[in-house]
């Protein structure tokens, strides 16, 4: 397989096959994120991708596939199926197709566009929302509005994808940590994603983010302060079917709960380890990575 780089993937996709389709990210302004600070964003050739096809038809038992790499959406409607439909050809057998997408990529295609893909077997998207708090969005630099992200997230359910979203704990430091909370609870609620990852803020040397922590324009909360982030996103946001989780390796407090149902069960956990501050459930800082 011809990969550039460093590829990342989410850790739903572990059995996936991984299908560089582009290289980089075509935002690539977050402040938070150097996953692809080194990389041009680029799409591939298809006789790249072809090549790799042809690889992968001999492997057995291939059943997912996740394009790679930050925001495979981003490619004009008709090379991506094209593409599609070369995986269609080649993996007869799959049961769906996924990738990273962002705000922008996706409004950038239409209703009928996103449901044509739907349709060709791209049945789930992974959104990076972070917050829902319109100056946050902005200052980590997003590159798009509060309406825009929630308009994304309906686009992708009303096309019939699965949606899962991403949101980030302590992206709002101290000083913008409860609003940074309750602002999330309120895109998750206007959204209604079918999965929520919960990840906790780790600095990444060469960031923007970076820089303002290390000449003190910004300042992280503790490790509680992470917790109640958690708990005021959950108390507050109502979802129709959600599966809710905190289990990536950069939380302290790894959770999973189906809400709403299993509501009211992980708020009393979560509220008995804060109250507490019971570090034997925290994850031990040398144990937390990206």
């Amino acid at each position: 397989m011809d990969y550039e780089g460093f590829i990342i993937r989410p850790p739903s996709e572990a059995y996936s096959l991984l299908l560089q389709i582009s290289v980089g990210c075509s935002h690539n302004k977050c402040t938070f994120c150097g996953t692809y600070r080194q990389k041009r964003f680029k799409i591939k050739p298809l006789e790249t991708i072809e090549r790799d096809l042809k690889e992968a038809h001999t492997y057995k038992g291939v059943e997912k596939v996740f394009l790679c790499d930050g925001d495979a959406l981003i490619i004009p409607q008709q090379k991506l199926e094209e593409i599609i439909s070369m995986i269609n050809k080649y993996l007869p057998h799959l049961k769906q197709i996924s990738t990273y997408a962002n705000a922008k990529s996706i409004l950038r295609k239409s209703p009928e566009d996103l449901k044509k893909l739907n349709q060709m077997g791209l049945k789930m998207i992974y959104l990076g929302v972070e917050t829902g708090n319109a100056e946050l969005l902005k200052k980590i630099q997003k590159g798009v509005t509060y309406e825009q992200m929630v308009e994304a997230g309906r686009r992708v359910k009303d096309a019939g994808m699965i949606l899962s979203v991403t949101i980030l704990l302590g992206v709002g430091g101290i000083e913008k940590s409860i609003e940074h909370a309750l602002d999330t609870a309120k895109i998750l609620t206007d959204v209604d994603p079918d999965y929520v990852g919960a990840l906790t803020l780790m600095l990444i040397p060469q960031t923007p983010l970076y820089e303002d922590y290390i000449v003190g324009r910004f300042a992280l909360p503790d490790t509680f302060g992470y917790i109640r982030e958690l708990y005021l996103i959950i108390a507050n946001a109502v979802f129709t079917d959600c599966y809710f989780t905190s289990n990536h390796a950069s939380n302290y407090l790894p959770v999973k709960a189906y809400l709403p149902r299993q509501k009211e069960k992980i708020l009393k956990m979560i509220n008995a380890v804060i109250e507490a501050k019971d570090a034997t459930k925290i994850r031990p800082e040398y144990m937390r990575g990206l």
